[in-house]
């Protein structure tokens, strides 16, 4: 037979427990990343005049990730670029994509992602979201690789992920461009874009 002191013992850790799961503080919440914009990259490239690949990337970047690997619905990704920050290592270049006939930066300074949904793809993800840019909003899907996981020297817990995707340009409403005489674009529709990331697990 129990004794009344055992009782109100199990009975005071049936509480904490149910606090606990009901809060969503438990073992098994969702953890919290957020992006170590040093040690991540946003690259692109695209076409120029049909011979070569201008690359260029986006130094100021933020993000966060809510990870949870026993139940991805409670999984998602979002993700800031300040435009102004682009950079092909070309100052007339750079101020040209920053321009209204580009980018646009001084009225539409960041680029947006959220996503809205991660399935597992393999030995992959596959994310889909909205990408915003000049303020329009498309949807996108592209495959995640995590590259590992580990606690580093400082006991911080790094996760890193790639992925590569493409996009047309002319969605988003970046249109300029002049046709060569022999035909073909001196800027390219197509930009392919690479992301390599880190991010550091909220203690």
């Amino acid at each position: 037979m129990l004794k009344a002191s055992h009782v109100a013992r199990l009975i005071l850790s049936f509480t904490l427990v149910s606090l606990t799961l009901g809060t969503g503080s438990s073992l098994f919440a969702a953890e919290k990343f957020i992006l170590d914009a040093s040690h991540s990259t946003v690259e692109f490239s695209v076409r120029h005049m049909v011979l070569s690949n201008v690359k260029g990337q986006f130094t100021d970047i933020s993000g966060t990730i809510l990870y949870d690997e026993n139940d991805l619905s409670k999984s998602s990704i979002e993700a800031v670029i300040k435009v102004a920050s682009i950079n092909t290592n070309d100052v007339k270049r750079d101020d040209h994509l920053r321009s209204p006939d580009f980018f646009d930066a001084g009225k539409f300074p960041e680029i947006t992602f959220k996503s809205t949904k991660i399935d597992k793809a393999g030995d992959a993800y596959l994310i889909t979201g909205t990408l915003t840019m000049r303020d329009v909003t498309k949807e996108i899907s592209f495959p995640l690789e995590v590259t590992g996981r580990l606690t580093d020297p400082w006991g911080n817990v790094r996760m890193g992920a790639e992925a590569t995707l493409k996009l047309d340009r002319q969605d988003y409403g970046i249109s300029w461009s002049k046709t060569l005489d022999g035909g073909g674009l001196v800027v390219g529709d197509e930009v392919k874009i690479g992301l390599s990331v880190e991010a550091i697990k909220q203690k």
